[in-house]
């Protein structure tokens, strides 16, 4: 039997407008047995007759014709509004909110996303810069951008950028002042730029790898700063030594601006990788926008005049 309430409103509202118990049985998918059952009871909850049956046809009482004509718009709005709810699953609309450090939010995310603002004039996407381990879900953001190794395991995570190689770096200038290293453990005696982790606080040890084996090393230097970008600048001024990933990198070393040390024991990692709740119930404005940043994803589909 169908449940009380709204459920109760919906079959009378049916059966009032069919007449007839055998055709809004069918309008709702139940049987005309239960479409009278839930009619009956409904009508005792409220004290009086709705409607009145005969072999041939059902027709509405004084108190029926004022509930169908109470009741049936407000049922007809609520229907119109969840349709329109039900519609922005469809259509990509409304805000995608998405955490990344400066460099993939310029880099990696903005060029991929650019098509789509053409694309789908109702999808709204805001970027919020940030180098912290962001607690997506308490901050209510639909995703984050990290490199691959260190996103939660109880996340899902979709590639959206090839693996990098952290590689170490100086100026010429800065290499004619003070020499070029040999191997790892002798940058503890040159001047090397740190960073500091804005998560745990602590500064970012170098990392290296020779063979399977990987190792640290802490270095030293005139320099502490929370922001790749900012480091990326100290190194080309000649400040001192710098450990970055080749895509923040690349450009400069094409061009000459910097040069790669130590090179032999660099090693690649995980690339940028898109995170979300593996359990979050995905709107259409979300779908796009993780197909067109994936990896291997293909040019996004025209929006629908």
């Amino acid at each position: 039997m169908l449940a009380n309430g709204m459920g109760d409103l919906v079959v009378f509202v049916a059966v009032a407008r069919a007449g007839n118990f055998t055709r809004a049985a069918a309008q709702l998918g139940v049987s005309p047995s239960a479409v009278s059952q839930t009619l009956r009871g409904l009508e005792e909850r409220l004290g009086v007759r709705l409607l009145t049956r005969t072999t041939r046809s059902v027709t509405r009482t004084e108190a029926g014709e004022r509930l169908l004509a109470d009741i049936a718009p407000l049922l007809d709005q609520i229907e119109s509004h969840l349709g329109a709810i039900a519609d922005l699953r469809q259509r990509p609309s409304g805000t995608v909110r998405i955490t990344a450090d400066e460099f993939a939010a310029r880099h990696v995310l903005w060029p991929r996303l650019l098509p789509l603002l053409d694309a789908y004039p109702e999808l709204t996407v805001e970027l919020i810069t940030d180098y912290g381990l962001t607690d997506i879900v308490a901050e209510r953001f639909d995703a984050g951008v990290r490199i691959g190794g260190i996103i939660d395991a109880d996340m899902v995570a979709v590639a959206i950028a090839p693996p990098m190689r952290m590689v170490t770096l100086a100026a010429p200038a800065y290499l004619a002042r003070y020499g070029t290293p040999q191997r790892p453990e002798e940058l503890t005696a040159h001047r090397c730029i740190n960073l500091r982790l804005p998560t745990h606080g602590g500064l970012y040890p170098w990392e290296f790898c020779s063979g399977d084996n990987e190792f640290r090393v802490r270095v030293n230097g005139p320099l502490i700063m929370n922001s790749v970008l900012q480091i990326l600048d100290a190194c080309l001024a000649g400040v001192g030594l710098a450990q970055l990933s080749d895509a923040h990198a690349q450009p400069y070393l094409d061009s000459g601006a910097l040069q790669e040390v130590l090179g032999q024991w660099s090693d690649s990692f995980p690339g940028y990788h898109l995170y979300y709740p593996s359990r979050r119930q995905q709107s259409a404005a979300f779908r796009v926008v993780v197909e067109q940043l994936r990896l291997d994803n293909r040019p996004p589909a025209a929006a629908d005049s």
